[in-house]
């Protein structure tokens, strides 16, 4: 409990449009990640606010790496 904790911590930002995202994101997508979608998702979310923005809103292309995951963020 102590890592979605954490991790629920990482996740609120400083622009309000990737905290919504992400909270979004972890109530409905965070239970049914892998053990390897899961290390990615913490990777990601080291990455920069407006980057990680503009990949989400397709406006730059993200790493591959993140496809899947930068998808499902999409969907929200």
């Amino acid at each position: 409990m102590a890592e979605l904790d954490r991790i629920r911590w990482q996740c609120r930002r400083g622009l309000l449009e990737m905290d919504l995202i992400l909270q979004r994101f972890l109530a409905e997508d965070f239970d049914s990640l892998t053990s390897g979608e899961l290390a990615l998702f913490k990777e990601l979310l080291g990455e920069v606010d407006t980057v990680l923005l503009a990949w989400v809103m397709g406006q730059e292309e993200a790493p591959r790496r993140y496809d899947a995951l930068i998808r499902r963020m999409q969907r929200q």
